[in-house]
């Protein structure tokens, strides 16, 4: 054979081989890196400008013929050093390895499949234009031939397969499962963390509060410790500081939520109540009134952000479990229900951990302060009446509390022990708690605009679930305030003195933990879901017509066995009060958009409920109890007959969300009128089609819309017009709203 056609064969022969090399290379990137569903597949909606201009200048060199060119330049092609023999084939098909393993860690980012195949064939066409001139330009060498023979050392083939296939050990299935397990432990691991984080900082609140105000209340340590200070007048006006502030929570709790996010605001609530305990060093009007002020505004932020967190978790645990899903991977909605379970096992572990915080709340009592006070019969001496016979908490009760005055240095290792734990809570809440939603979630929910975050809370209360269970709220607030002042001070303490109200309150807090875990029996459907909540308050019920008929006598230690079984049995009604009521939440309302305002609604009722228990402390016992028992018919009224509404399959009323209004270019959006139109909205529709329900919709438009659309109109009336017809098909595809089905 002619050299120069042998030459030119091998040289056909080498650009077929490396072209098939680099496409099988791109395939297997693809297949290996890249996610096969693509939520968004155009350029703008990957990245910022900027992004895309780093990663081209980062990537365009690695692509130019001057790289290959330098990389081919090194080799020894042939014996003669001019042709290309089978070492420099070898010795090139490892350097563009290598630079195909560089070009294969973009395929893994955002960029289109598109971009990234035509840089690939850009580098391949480049690449053989250099190779064809190289191989005119330099002849192989006299009497060498111009392809040497794959030995068995020298399989490039070979080393293509190896370099291409799968590893031997690899399974890819076993490595997915593997991953999705961490995903589902890491959940699990964010709502145990949380969940501890609320308890050891109602731990730290409540039992530094109990020992706040007991010593101020001795009149011996308030004159010795402090002299005219003021202390009684610093505690009313802590005490307003605490229960009035929370009334306004409804006004600024969405707005902090999504400012900050869910994480960071139970993480700037936990430092609040750390900033609580620090004042308590120096006992102060200026000191501990701002820091109360500052508790009762972070209370209806802190629990609507524990409430919406558990119920993400739960979302996001069913999305790790069921990962192979189709829905799940295209990022669409979950079906009706399908989280359900979840939800109440999520909720009852959190109330479960969180009611022990009134066991630990008590340590400071137990290893403290109850060495320093009087018995029974000294702190009851003046004490006539108790239970319902009673006008006050406790009427009568002795001003001097303590037989000897504890040390400064006590208190202040006591406070400081404290403080420990309420830094150890914001270290949870920062390094164990995970984020509750994506970066581009949070950009989302904050996109609305400011005055629409403002404004859906008001809006949801147009929905009859919601208030319908407004009684239900108002009663949860009620009974565990009622649970410490009045079964616990005016029945228990006032029959057994001062020094066993440690128990009295563990009791409850055990109660409310255990019982806590009876609502589990509603994963199985086991019983309606129903059972939860009329069970509790079943439970109160009887438990108020006791109370309303049986006190407590002062000074009767005999009296502990039926004091003990009444405190369990109201925490059993209180476990199942508040997991019934989260849990429902959680079932209710299953889009993440609409879980933060709904949680501060809740809140927002109990601490209204707070502010009402606050006023009515000088009323008497048994109108106390009326109010209570008024309430709870009332709640239990509103629920039966909104499970009927339901069960009738009569439509509700839920506003709409508005569409995230995106107006830099930046992290995710290029252009402002792309809008978070996902496949979740259309699997909305096509749900609510196969099911043909339908739900009311507030018809009109919000300001922060039509403040868009004005400025969309001031940038051009093309534009206006384009952005105008997308909202238009938005809101009919907003129209629909699946109902809730009974379990």
């Amino acid at each position: 054979m002619d050299p120069m056609k042998a030459q030119q064969l091998a040289a056909e022969l080498e650009v077929e081989m490396m072209a098939d090399m680099y496409n099988r290379m791109t395939n297997a990137c693809h297949r290996k890196c890249v996610p096969p569903h693509y939520k968004e597949a155009e350029l703008s909606k990957g990245r910022g400008d900027d992004e895309e201009s780093s990663s081209w200048d980062w990537i365009n060199p690695k692509c130019t013929p001057k790289e290959q060119q330098r990389a081919w330049g090194r080799l020894e092609c042939g014996p003669g050093g001019g042709g290309l023999g089978y070492n420099g084939i070898q010795a090139g098909e490892r350097i563009l390895i290598m630079d195909m393993r560089r070009l294969c860690h973009f395929t893994s980012s955002s960029r289109p499949r598109q971009w990234i195949r035509a840089q690939m064939a850009a580098v391949i066409t480049e690449d053989n234009v250099y190779r064809e001139a190289e191989l005119q330009a330099a002849p192989p060498a006299d009497g060498a031939e111009g392809l040497q023979p794959a030995g068995p050392d020298g399989n490039i083939q070979g080393q293509v397969e190896e370099f291409l296939g799968p590893h031997p050990d690899y399974d890819e299935e076993e490595e997915e499962r593997k991953y999705y397990r961490r995903k589902r432990l890491g959940v699990v691991k964010n709502v145990v963390g949380a969940s501890f984080g609320g308890m050891i900082v109602y731990s730290v609140y409540m039992g530094l509060l109990q020992m706040q105000l007991i010593l101020h209340y001795d009149e011996t340590y308030r004159e010795v410790k402090y002299g005219s200070l003021g202390l009684t007048d610093i505690d009313n006006k802590m005490l307003m500081g605490i229960n009035v502030t929370p009334i306004v929570g409804l006004l600024y709790t969405p707005v902090l939520i999504r400012f900050l996010g869910t994480k960071w605001m139970m993480f700037l609530a936990s430092g609040i109540y750390a900033l609580f305990v620090s004042t308590n060093y120096w006992e102060r009007y200026y000191t501990l009134v701002p820091s109360a002020v500052a508790i009762g505004v972070a209370i209806v932020p802190l629990w609507a952000s524990l409430g919406n967190y558990i119920t993400r978790m739960a979302q996001q645990y069913y999305e790790y479990v069921n990962y192979k899903e189709e829905h799940v991977q295209e990022q669409k909605k979950v079906p009706k229900g399908a989280c359900h379970q979840y939800v109440i096992i999520f909720q009852s572990v959190f109330y479960i951990i969180f009611h022990l915080s009134f066991v630990f709340a008590e340590f400071p009592m137990i290893l403290f302060l109850n060495d320093f006070l009087s018995e029974y019969k000294h702190t009851l001496y003046n004490v006539k009446q108790c239970g319902a016979d009673g006008k006050k908490i406790i009427e009568g009760f002795n001003k001097t509390v303590l037989q000897h005055l504890p040390r400064s240095t006590n208190l202040i290792a006591v406070e400081s022990v404290l403080m420990g734990a309420a830094f150890i809570a914001m270290i949870i809440f920062l390094a164990v708690c995970g984020a509750a939603y994506r970066p581009t979630e949070e950009i989302d929910l904050r996109s609305i605009g400011w005055g629409n975050i403002f404004q859906m809370p008001f809006k949801h209360l147009r929905d009859y679930r919601l208030r319908m269970l407004c009684p239900f709220f108002i009663y949860s607030g009620f009974e565990v305030l009622f649970a410490i002042q009045g079964l616990i001070l005016s029945y228990g303490v006032c029959a057994l003195g001062m020094e066993k109200l440690w128990l009295l309150v563990m009791v409850y807090g055990l109660s409310s933990s255990i019982c806590s875990s009876l609502s589990m029996a509603l994963v199985q459907q086991r019983l309606p879901r129903q059972v939860v909540l009329l069970g509790g308050a079943a439970v109160h019920l009887v438990l108020l017509v006791v109370l309303m008929c049986w006190s407590s006598s002062p000074r009767r230690p005999d009296q502990l066995p039926q004091l003990l079984v009444l405190v369990a049995l109201w925490g059993l009604g209180t476990a199942l009060n508040k997991t019934g009521l989260s849990s429902l939440l959680g079932m209710f309302y299953e889009d993440k958009e609409r879980l933060d305002f709904v949680y501060t609604i809740y809140h927002w009722w109990q601490a209204i409920a707070i502010f009402i228990v606050y006023l009515w402390s000088t009323l008497p016992m048994r109108a106390k109890l009326a109010i209570l028992l008024v309430t709870l018919l009332v709640a239990g009224l509103c629920y039966w007959q909104m499970e009927r509404r339901l069960a009738k399959k009569i439509p509700y009323r839920l506003p709409r969300i508005p569409r995230p209004r995106h107006k830099v270019k930046g992290y995710r959006y290029l252009e402002e009128e792309n809008s978070d139109e996902s496949d979740t909205d259309k699997s909305d529709v096509e749900g609510e089609e196969d099911e043909g329900r339908q739900s009311e919709e507030e018809p009109e438009r919000d300001a922060g819309s039509q403040g868009s659309d004005s400025l969309g109109r001031d940038r051009g009336a093309a534009r206006g017009r384009r952005r105008r017809q997308d909202n238009a098909a938005y809101e009919q595809a907003g129209e629909q709203e699946d109902y809730v089905q009974a379990m």
